[in-house]
């Protein structure tokens, strides 16, 4: 008798229609998949206690809320984290740390040059202290995926780890110190990402050379196929002059942008030059606009509903 299979539409891999939950992802397999008219569809709501193997590692999830991934590590398997994640674990888990590339760039961006590692046998508990949904994304071999920093909450020590930074002002602009995507790749063996989305989580996929403009705080993942550009348009009030639109432009991104705006006024531009936020000379010099990020397929991207600007998660 031929042993009947479901695929699953979130990972597509095949497990047992005895099942009601994909065995790789944690997806429920008797769900309908939901997609928006605009092509967006919902990430997985995954239940309480659902349960996602990876070798001999096996991942439950707790919570709804705030979501808790407790990890029962098999023998001499590893995974690796954020420091602060953890919640608990087992006396006998073995503690290391890796080196993350990048060393003093990462650290003065304010991104981890170490992470934890914790090896089986034993459980590990973790978790990232903010309401949101956790998204499990199976990588296969030759596939690459971009996160934003932070996103990551949990990974097989199977994948490499690097990162990113986009290049350009304008990245720089929008992002303070700048713009880094930490990327994850599976080399000879499949490997588990398990991420934290703020709010809720959607998925599109696009197709070649299709490009869709994503505010930056609300970008969580993409495939490595998809490139990004960051562009800025310019928005001026018609009828208003350049420097009133700087500084009506300046007072509107919050009290920062308030004491801008009372600089220029006072001061004029060397006022707001001699300080050291250059988003506040990038809204003198081109006018107030909207810096979004610019992704080009083909390829999956992921999105969060919950803005988390980069640097402040």
């Amino acid at each position: 008798m031929t042993d009947e299979r479901i695929a699953c539409k979130w990972c597509r891999a095949q497990s047992p229609a005895s099942l009601t939950t994909c065995e790789r992802c944690g997806a429920p397999l008797d769900s309908r998949n939901l997609v928006t008219d605009s092509g967006w569809r919902q990430a997985p709501r995954l239940r309480d206690l659902t349960e996602v193997t990876t070798g001999a590692t096996v991942i439950q999830i707790d919570g709804t809320i705030v979501p808790v991934a407790d990890v029962n590590l098999g023998s001499g398997e590893s995974v690796f984290f954020e420091h602060h994640a953890m919640l608990w674990k087992d006396e006998q888990v073995a503690m290391s740390v890796m080196d993350a590339p990048g060393g003093m760039k990462r650290m003065l961006a304010d991104l981890p040059f170490v992470l934890s590692v914790a090896t089986g046998p034993g459980r590990v508990s973790i978790s990232r202290d903010a309401p949101g949904e956790l998204v499990v994304l199976p990588v296969d071999p030759g596939t690459e995926y971009d996160l934003r920093e932070h996103a990551m909450l949990m990974a097989t020590s199977s994948l490499t780890y690097s990162f990113e930074k986009l290049p350009g002002l304008k990245a720089t602009m929008v992002a303070g110190s700048g713009m880094y995507l930490d990327r994850y790749v599976a080399q000879e063996s499949a490997g588990l990402l398990l991420l934290h989305g703020y709010g809720n989580v959607m998925d599109r996929t696009l197709a070649e050379g299709e490009a869709i403009e994503v505010e930056a705080g609300g970008f969580l993942y993409k495939e490595s196929s998809v490139t990004v550009d960051v562009v800025t348009h310019k928005l001026v009030a018609e009828g208003t002059s350049g420097a009133a639109a700087a500084a009506k432009g300046l007072a509107s991104r919050g009290l920062a942008g308030i004491r801008a705006a009372k600089a220029l006024k006072k001061e004029g531009l060397q006022g707001i030059l001699s300080g050291d936020v250059l988003q506040q000379a990038s809204g003198i010099l081109s006018g107030p606009g909207i810096t979004l990020m610019k992704m080009t397929g083909p390829g999956r991207v992921g999105i969060q509903s919950m803005y988390q600007h980069f640097g402040s998660d």
